[in-house]
């Protein structure tokens, strides 16, 4: 029996990609975002009389409130997304990411939460595989304002925290701010890329994969409540030089090298393990060649300069 969802940010990279899986899955969608970049990724899903919009700010009390009657389920996408964003706007990534999360755990009435996290709070440096275990260190307001957030959420009861690795592929609300999709898109585009910090690792998922991981949370719930999960590709542990190593064999021409021109401002230099989200029945459908390959046909259909968060 379909469920009533509250996806909140649901017209985001994610949300625009969640939201068509938990219709075509017979549920009832609440869709609660403030279309801050003015994107139109639902536009496909306004068809389906189960889906219902609410132009609205997560931090908005009463928004959130209205939006969260009835609801069994919420997952929780809206955020200030990525470290230069947050760094944009440090008080806007306070109130969005850790606030708007606080408000929503005070007024909740027995909805089952589902939050959506970043293996980004395991900051700088650590040494082996990070387990969900491994103490979070987060280097940016970014990484703090969720490692936070998850705790207050997993604090109260009653939810999942899904750890996402960086998230890569193609979304109807598209973005370019995010590695594997910035690095392909200067290699179809411009056939080079300058590397900094080469040697650091991370983990990957593609979108469609982050959003069945969603899906497979919600129909899991009562086994997998009241813990964190890592969300990534096993065997995709890898530095900026081998995910470039990846892109050039679909792009032979491309070329990489490493410079000193910047710096991460999380400091993730750290391998993830997927293990306990493997255990607990869920196997990503799309490897990073798969993802590789889509944004390649994905540049040769769209502009560009605009799908960014920051």
């Amino acid at each position: 029996m379909g469920k009533t969802v509250l996806v909140t940010g649901g017209a985001g990279y994610i949300g625009s990609v969640l939201v068509p899986l938990l219709l075509e899955g017979g549920h009832a969608v609440r869709v609660l975002d403030n279309f801050c970049y003015r994107q139109s990724g639902l536009l496909g899903c306004c068809h389906d009389p189960g889906l219902e919009v609410s132009r609205g700010d997560v931090r908005d009390k009463r928004a959130l409130e209205t939006a969260m009657d009835g609801a069994d389920y919420v997952i929780h996408l809206a955020a200030r997304v990525g470290a230069p964003a947050c760094d944009a706007d440090p008080a806007a990534a306070e109130s969005t990411n850790l606030g708007a999360t606080r408000t929503m755990l005070g007024i909740r009435s027995g909805q089952k939460i589902l939050f959506a996290s970043t293996d980004s709070g395991y900051g700088a440096g650590q040494d082996g595989e990070c387990t969900e275990e491994t103490p979070m260190r987060p280097v940016s307001l970014y990484g703090r304002t969720k490692v936070e957030a998850e705790g207050a959420v997993l604090g109260s009861g009653g939810a999942v925290s899904l750890r996402l690795a960086t998230v890569f592929g193609a979304s109807p609300r598209m973005r370019l701010d995010l590695l594997v999709n910035d690095f392909v898109y200067r290699a179809a585009r411009d056939g080079y890329v300058a590397l900094f910090e080469g040697g650091f690792r991370r983990n990957y998922i593609h979108v469609r994969d982050a959003a069945r991981a969603f899906m497979h949370a919600m129909e899991n719930f009562g086994a997998m409540e009241g813990r964190a999960y890592n969300v990534g590709l096993d065997g995709a542990n890898l530095s900026k030089v081998e995910l470039c190593e990846a892109i050039r064999r679909h792009v032979p021409g491309f070329v990489f090298t490493e410079a000193q021109v910047g710096r991460d401002p999380d400091m993730r230099d750290y391998a993830v393990s997927n293990a306990r989200m493997r255990e607990a029945g869920f196997r990503p459908a799309y490897s990073l060649d798969d993802g590789i390959a889509e944004l390649l046909r994905a540049y040769s259909v769209m502009p560009g300069a605009e799908f960014c968060n920051a």
